[in-house]
């Protein structure tokens, strides 16, 4: 048992002046509580976020606001949230179990820690939980990591289905912190590996997620795709989150494509979306797209599969909404 102070903010101001090293924000604590289990987190600090006052969702003009204490049942659930932005709700219900899903919160999903089994076992090595020991996942089990943006220093993936959907959505996420207020556009919230994977995210110390903010929807129709080993309970091998707008003449107007399951952070699919617009509707045209944004898969022996099978996901995806 390693002792811990802890504190329940009473306010997001309150929160963070309570930062100190060591800390660490606890909200539904799905994750964090596990991680404390598992030896992998140690804060000396706990400062409760769960009671802040975040937990609505909220039209603002044409956008919606989601409070980072909103939990996961409760946004897929949101009637705004389900009429208007459906690939949100679906990627929610996508991730984890019901029971999990009560619990979680919004700010807790988008900076979940990694599942890789080498940094959730601390009797190994990991450049991610301690820098410079080592990725023993690159020669080892990395059959479910990562494809794309990866480095010699880590292959781990993030885990957020929700994640994936905000960021084809252009979410924006607040933040507030000892540096003051700001806004920090996804998928721009995370980084890739590098030379410091121990780094999730851009979030200086002491930052403290608030809200998400959604902008108007986009038209067309949408969709989230979550490929994985068992029906329930179990994190993407892939997954895309698309909207895909088509006009009367059949040609492509306009396309938001984000894919999970294959680097350390949502993948907007940049390259394919480049692709697509202006594009009769075809699967050639779906194919030359998965083709753009694939090109630059570095799979590793164990994982090569994640190509061919992202290939397929995002190809069926697409002639879905098109159809």
């Amino acid at each position: 048992m390693r002792p811990f102070e802890y504190a329940l903010a009473t306010s997001p101001a309150d929160a963070v002046s309570r930062y100190q090293p060591g800390t660490m924000y606890l909200g539904g604590g799905t994750n964090l509580v596990d991680l404390m289990r598992l030896g992998v987190a140690a804060p000396q600090y706990l400062v409760d976020v769960s009671r802040l006052p975040l937990d609505t969702v909220e039209p603002v003009g044409d956008r919606l606001r989601i409070g980072a204490a909103v939990r996961n049942s409760d946004l897929a659930a949101h009637p705004l949230v389900r009429a208007r932005y459906p690939t949100l709700a679906r990627s929610v219900l996508a991730g984890a179990s019901g029971q999990i899903r009560n619990q979680a919160t919004v700010a807790g999903n988008l900076l979940q820690r990694t599942r890789c089994p080498y940094f959730q076992d601390v009797s190994k090595a990991c450049n991610k939980r301690e820098p410079g020991t080592g990725c023993p996942a690159i020669e080892g089990d990395h059959s479910n990591l990562a494809v794309v943006g990866y480095s010699d220093e880590c292959v781990a993936t993030h885990p957020s289905d929700m994640a994936v959907a905000l960021t084809a959505l252009d979410a924006e996420v607040h933040v507030t912190g000892p540096r003051g207020d700001r806004v920090i556009q996804l998928p721009g919230l995370y980084r890739l590996p590098g030379g410091e994977p121990q780094f999730d995210t851009v979030l200086a110390p002491g930052d403290l997620i608030t809200a998400v903010e959604l902008p108007e929807p986009p038209p067309g129709a949408s969709a989230y795709r979550k490929v994985r080993e068992r029906a329930s309970f179990a994190f993407a091998l892939v997954s895309i989150a698309a909207v895909l707008d088509v006009g009367g003449d059949g040609v492509i107007r306009d396309c938001r494509m984000a894919l999970g399951g294959l680097a350390h952070m949502p993948w907007r699919a940049e390259s394919a979306e480049e692709e697509l617009i202006g594009a009769p509707v075809s699967d050639e045209a779906f194919a030359r797209a998965a083709e753009a944004e694939l090109y630059r898969a570095r799979p590793l022996p164990r994982n090569a599969y994640k190509v061919p099978l992202a290939r397929r996901l995002i190809v069926h995806t697409l002639r879905e909404l098109a159809t």
